[in-house]
């Protein structure tokens, strides 16, 4: 990616100005004009939330097997927030397009986050490479839902962090597009087999467990992927002069802590809703979190009642 490329990214310029509901529907057929009733699981008036300034979540991958939508949906039903930024592959338009699947828990997603909006959180949609039907409506608000190519954030303790999807600094995805159709394929057979192996955790009374995770971490050309990546993400933020960046696109919650000539640039992954199912968060006074919700999940389950978790006494050691 170009400097004038990121420059033209982060100006946020809409393209959409005469842009109109019925535009998206025309234009993505079945994808986007599949109904949105009321959804199966209602969610629960009197369920108490843990409060956060900010959310910021992404890669969920509606429409595709692999989203973990009952974890999703518990997080939502549990957490609440003054902003949240769909950080980019929320909906799976490359699958859907292939096979069009939407189950009733996908609805329920798409309905709390609709319902957030319209109660008055602010919520900002980055779309990423699997959503990028969407990135053509940006200036676009949809049901309460701010359509934006990238976005900045300023934390109530005064850093400016600069929000992108992530998939512009993916050196597979910028040169050589059908090894990235080909990997997603391999990805989703990988993700299937995931689904498999938590079922039959689940029989056996085993907490949840990412398999994709755990191979990423053991195969080294993987790791080096995702440090180059961390890298180039982070200076990028620092060129532009903001204290760091939140993204998500390689499924690899992560915080790090990196340079660029001489100013610290904090680098943000906020993780998946498929294989981690991580959230990153802001506290009300600024601090940032790194939520793992199957391991929040254990933590409520084994205290009495259905109290919030227990906030941890340095967020930065959880994040890490």
């Amino acid at each position: 990616m170009t400097d004038s490329d990121l420059s033209d990214l982060l100006s946020d310029r809409s393209t959409t100005d005469q842009a109109t509901v019925a535009d998206l529907v025309s234009e993505f057929g079945n994808i986007t004009s599949f109904p949105l009733g009321r959804p199966r699981t209602p969610e629960p008036e009197d369920r108490e939330r843990r409060s956060f300034r900010t959310i910021w979540i992404s890669d969920v991958h509606l429409g595709t097997k692999g989203c973990n939508a009952e974890m999703l949906i518990d997080f939502l039903d549990t957490t609440d927030s003054e902003t949240m930024y769909l950080v980019g592959d929320i909906i799976d338009g490359w699958r859907l397009k292939k096979k069009f699947y939407w189950p009733a828990a996908h609805n329920d997603i798409v309905w709390r986050i609709m319902k957030r909006a319209r109660r008055g959180t602010r919520v900002v949609y980055i779309p990423g490479n699997h959503d990028e039907m969407f990135r053509q409506f940006t200036g676009l608000n949809f049901g309460g839902i701010e359509i934006r190519r990238a976005a900045f954030h300023d934390t109530a303790d005064g850093r400016r962090l600069m929000v992108l999807h992530g998939d512009e600094f993916d050196a597979v995805m910028l040169s050589h597009r059908w090894l990235a159709f080909v990997g997603d394929h391999a990805y989703h057979l990988m993700m299937k087999l995931n689904v498999t192996v938590n079922t039959v955790r689940r029989w056996l009374g085993k907490p949840y467990w990412s398999l994709s995770k755990a191979a990423k971490h053991k195969v080294k050309n993987a790791v080096e992927f995702i440090g180059k990546y961390e890298e180039a993400v982070a200076r990028a933020a620092g060129e532009r002069g903001v204290d760091g960046v939140v993204c998500g696109h390689i499924h690899t919650a992560e915080f790090r802590n990196f340079e660029h000539n001489g100013k610290p640039v904090e680098y943000w992954n906020d993780g998946d809703w498929v294989e981690g199912c991580n959230a990153l968060v802001e506290h009300h006074d600024g601090r940032m979190e790194i939520l793992h919700w199957a391991d929040e999940i254990k933590r409520r389950e084994a205290a009495p009642g259905d109290a919030p978790v227990a906030e941890p006494a340095d967020p930065a050691l959880e994040a890490a």
